[in-house]
């Protein structure tokens, strides 16, 4: 494949490359990219921000993870931002830092995926910016959405009693990232050596393509139904659990035996021996749905094809506990991911 060099085409030449076949979805955007600002129309809205920012070697390895895989990534962990506050996610801007060693064609790349986590989200991407990098990719990518006020969930709402809910499955995203480093060693080892991937197809695109969960939002809407708080499980079950007990003042009691994990994702965790309950606790990347709802609404969400019970909240805010499938009380423990800790 030809490689055009970014120098070529300069900064704004190359946004300009880049943005000239946006299009807008969003009625609430008046102006996207093209102006010194985006300019939004929330109407009777509140607007929810949130930013998240994704750098090489630490949030991604660029030797197993394909661009447009990791464009829509990027995308995708900021929409889930959004709907952990049971809101509506509605324009992105995306920033980027690039180093010499990509061309326009990976740049290119790179946004086809972006794009397509836009398409499918129905997300305008409204702005952002681009400069150089000594070293790596640097990605930042700032998500906004719309929310009626008395729909807004934060994480400081639950009450001792309340029933403890997640979404879909845990575990798969950290298996897959396991099968790729696992494969990336192999490869450093014996350069010739072809990955072997059969079988993991499940989670591998938990870790390479995950989703947000706008559909438990419009679930929840349908049910008319809202949590008394809620959060996106991004660093592992076990660390939001944590984060939604100690902002809403309360304890927990977790159980193992519903705790809800594919069977792919399950065999991964025995063949890697792995306890799938740890790998379900202190995963993360899963992007599910934490949150909690009153005992009064258990009836809409027992039996839920799309949730599971997992536990309850109690009045010790001292009391985090996972009940085991023995019946044993164990200490529940975070080790969700720590950035800044040191090695």
């Amino acid at each position: 494949m030809e490689r055009t060099e970014i120098g070529s085409l300069g900064e704004f030449g190359l946004i300009r490359h880049l943005t000239s076949e946006l299009v807008t979805r969003q009625p609430s955007t008046l102006l996207g990219v093209g102006d010194d600002a985006a300019v939004v129309n929330p109407g009777d809205k509140r607007v929810l921000v949130s930013t998240d920012m994704l750098c090489e070697g630490v949030h991604f390895d660029l030797s197993y993870t394909p661009l447009k895989h990791l464009g829509y990534k990027a995308i995708i962990v900021n929409l889930s931002d959004i709907c952990a506050m049971n809101a509506t996610p509605t324009q992105v801007t995306v920033s980027m830092a690039l180093s010499n060693r990509f061309s326009v064609e990976a740049v290119e790349e790179l946004y086809a995926g972006m794009l397509k986590a836009c398409e499918l989200y129905n997300v305008d991407l409204i702005g952002g910016d681009t400069t150089t990098s000594p070293s790596g990719l640097v990605l930042s990518v700032t998500a906004l959405g719309f929310a009626d006020s008395e729909r807004i969930v934060r994480r400081n709402g639950a009450k001792s009693g309340d029933l403890l809910v997640v979404s879909g499955e845990l575990g798969g995203a950290y298996m897959g990232l396991q099968v790729l480093e696992r494969e990336k060693h192999v490869f450093k080892e014996a350069p010739g050596a072809q990955p072997d991937l059969t079988g993991y197809d499940y989670v591998l695109e938990r870790q390479l393509k995950p989703e947000a969960r706008f559909d438990v939002v419009r679930e929840l809407l349908q049910l008319k139904l809202k949590p008394t708080s809620m959060i996106d499980v991004s660093d592992g079950l076990s660390s939001e659990i944590f984060h939604l007990c100690t902002e809403s003042g309360v304890g927990v009691k977790v159980f193992e035996e519903k705790l809800p994990i594919n069977p792919e994702a399950y065999e991964a965790a025995r063949e890697f021996n792995l306890d799938p309950t740890t790998c379900m606790l202190n995963g993360g990347e899963d992007y599910e749905l934490l949150f909690t709802v009153a005992q009064s609404d258990a009836d809409q969400i027992l039996n839920h094809p799309m949730f599971s019970i997992i536990g309850y909240l109690t009045d010790d805010a001292s009391e985090r506990q996972l009940i085991t499938k023995n019946g044993a009380e164990v200490e529940l423990q975070a080790q969700g991911w720590q950035p800044f800790k040191a090695d």
